[in-house]
């Protein structure tokens, strides 16, 4: 006897997908029995399936019996929106990596954070050493410090009250109002420049950039001895923040 020659598949898995496709054709939900009925599944196994996805938060039991979509399924959906649009942009970081043969970083301002949403990097682009979280080193790179330039004054003030300037280098400025005096001062606006103040050895320059109407930022790191570079490395970056803020605002 041959071996098989198509897939492996699971079809408890199969089957679970096919109550949740026909859960989500009922708006007011629908009890198990009529559930079992669509899918052509035994009723103990449509019990089973319900049970296990109600416990995991895939599916939701309402106080009538019938069953409806679970909350988690709407974080997937939103994890996967976010997936699609990083999907659009990675081949720009990539392009930036390349040209300038430095690791392309992209950021996002969210819930009052500044977070990381991707790094593009390679053999002969190495990331910097993120000993440090973004959430609390936003004051000491280009990336968080393009962030906070963008802010209005009250927002600024608001994530300063909340956030301790930590010393992560001799470079590092810790002090509030020199820190916003040189973000509105820098030399290269919209861009802004870390020189070594998240990590000696590495300079960063970064420029805003916007998903619909979610801030952020993108940016690249260089060795300290290419800051020679960054006038010449931001008017590269100018140009290909605009390319990402025109496919992160594509809809869906």
């Amino acid at each position: 006897m041959g071996a098989p020659s198509g897939p492996t598949l699971i079809g408890s898995v199969q089957r679970a997908f096919r109550l949740l496709e026909a859960m989500s054709a009922h708006d007011n939900g629908a009890p198990a029995k009529q559930l079992a009925r669509e899918t052509d599944l035994p009723l103990a196994t449509t019990y089973h399936l319900l049970r296990t996805l109600v416990h995991d938060g895939y599916v939701r039991k309402l106080d009538d019996g019938g069953f409806v979509l679970g909350d988690r399924l709407g974080t997937l959906r939103s994890s996967g929106r976010a997936q699609t649009l990083l999907s659009r942009v990675r081949p720009a970081l990539a392009a930036l990596r390349d040209e300038l043969s430095s690791a392309a970083y992209l950021t996002f301002y969210e819930d009052g954070e500044i977070r990381v949403a991707e790094i593009v990097d390679g053999p002969r682009a190495p990331r910097v050493d993120l000993w440090v979280g973004f959430e609390d080193a936003g004051h000491a790179t280009a990336l968080g410090k393009s962030v906070l330039r963008e802010l209005d004054e009250e927002a600024r003030r608001e994530y300063l009250s909340r956030h301790h300037l930590a010393d992560l280098t001799p470079r590092t400025i810790t002090d509030p109002p020199e820190l916003l005096r040189r973000l509105d001062t820098s030399p290269i606006a919209p861009a802004v420049t870390d020189m070594e103040e998240y990590a000696l050895g590495t300079v960063c320059v970064a420029v805003p950039v916007y998903s619909g109407g979610t801030l952020g930022s993108l940016g690249v790191s260089l060795r300290a001895d290419g800051r020679a570079r960054l006038e010449d490395v931001s008017a590269l970056l100018q140009p290909t923040a605009e390319r990402v803020t025109r496919s992160l605002s594509l809809s869906i």
